[in-house]
């Protein structure tokens, strides 16, 4: 991770020579900032937008490369002049509470006569992203092998990697986030039943802290990943934990896994799936449950129509970090349902603000430890990424862009 910038970010080494372009992107950049409560300021000194004493600044630090990438790819762009440097967030202002209002917004900031013309300015997924089994691996690869001491460095100590579920007891700081990750936990086990003598199948393992938990229930657990070193870090945590025999953990792919299982539990995996691949998915889940039992999924959601609107366009997220990802809708999901399985959501709870102050406590402990990441060889640019894909999905759940549900499935009944 230490090679240079021109290196490892072709694309950011210097910025895209597209005077038309760019110029049309400054006057809609313009434009929409009159829409939204923010401070937009110049190297000159000018600024455009609220003024505002409490509102959130944006610096353009170099304006021409920031419209110049703005105009190339929109989507991507904005992202990118972060990574490159191009603007930054304001003295005393906050990533998130700068990224918010635009996410609240995001719908409306280009006029109504551009966004028809999306379908021709959207980049479509890239072949190489679908998620076969093949590609699945490279996917998760991209992501999840960056370096167990990366997400150690923000994670709590049980290196769980999604929405927590925080009550107004836990503790502060580090404890809190802890307990928060724990309750999730349990919360996920009980909607799909898991106790004592339960076969239960984790689709997706993480680093191993749902499956030791649903160990120490008493339940046979079988748990798998396509990550080398997710299944590295788990494996030492389940020998350490004394649950080597109730635990099987398995490099594996949820299309190759056979047998029946009393419940099926999945964290956060269905947005690593693909629009093409959810029947296939899906139906997995249906093939393995035993009759009579449940399956228990919690996963990132938007509305449907967002999703309609922007299912096939590829996003700065796609490119920089989930590769092949794809966030579904809860009506997404129960459409396949009814389509390719024998399943129906049964019961449901909703988590969206919890995963808005999961990501802030992330985005914490990440700057916090930033001097001993970049002792692990990432360079600042990696940093920015970083910080601008935490800041920029807190910012999504708290405008509401984003969702999170816990749903548990079960058979539908035979005259449904």
């Amino acid at each position: 991770m230490s090679a240079s910038t021109a290196t490892m970010w072709p694309g950011l080494a210097t910025a895209p020579r597209a005077p038309l372009s760019a110029t049309v992107a400054r006057r809609i950049f313009e434009r929409a900032i009159r829409l939204v409560p923010v401070q937009v300021r110049y190297p000159d000194g000018s600024s455009h937008g609220d003024t505002g004493t409490d509102t959130p600044v944006l610096e353009l630090v170099r304006p021409d490369a920031f419209f110049a990438r703005l105009g190339r790819d929109t989507k991507i762009g904005f992202g990118e002049a972060y990574m490159a440097g191009d603007w930054k967030a304001g003295a005393g202002t906050d990533l998130a509470d700068l990224l918010t209002p635009f996410a609240a917004r995001l719908t409306s900031l280009v006029p109504p006569a551009l966004q028809r013309l999306r379908g021709l300015v959207d980049r479509r997924l890239p072949a190489e992203q679908d998620n076969s089994i093949g590609g699945s691996r490279s996917n998760v690869a991209a992501h999840y092998d960056l370096s167990n001491e990366l997400f150690a460095s923000f994670l709590d100590p049980t290196m769980t990697y999604s929405c927590a579920w925080f009550d107004d007891t836990s503790a502060d700081g580090d404890l809190m986030l802890e307990r928060a990750q724990e309750r999730k936990i349990d919360a996920v086990l009980d909607l799909a039943h898991v106790r004592a003598g339960t076969r239960l199948l984790e689709i997706g393992t993480g680093w191993g802290s749902l499956a030791v938990r649903a160990a120490q229930r008493g339940a046979d657990v079988t748990t798998i990943t396509l990550s080398q070193e997710q299944r590295r870090f788990a494996s030492a945590r389940v020998r350490e934990a004394g649950m080597a025999d109730r635990v099987d953990l398995r490099l594996q792919d949820y299309r190759e896994v056979e047998g029946r299982f009393d419940a099926v539990v999945s964290v956060e995996m269905i947005e690593a799936v693909g629009e093409s691949y959810w029947p296939t998915y899906l139906s997995a889940l249906d093939r393995l449950l035993a009759p009579g039992g449940t399956v228990g999924i919690q996963t990132i959601t938007m509305a449907h129509d967002r999703l309609l609107a922007t299912r096939h366009s590829f996003g700065w997220i796609q490119k920089y970090i989930f590769p092949g990802g794809l966030i579904p809708s809860v009506p997404a999901i129960e459409q396949n349902l009814r389509s390719h399985t024998t399943l129906r959501v049964s019961g449901s709870r909703e988590l969206g603000p919890h995963y808005a102050r999961t990501l802030h406590l992330w985005r914490e402990r990440f700057l916090q430890q930033w001097p001993q990441v970049r002792g692990q060889g990432f360079d600042e640019t990696f940093r920015r990424m970083w910080e601008f894909y935490l800041a920029y999905c807190e910012a999504g759940f708290r405008s509401e862009y984003l969702g999170v549900s816990q749903l548990q499935l079960t058979r539908r009944p035979s005259w449904a």
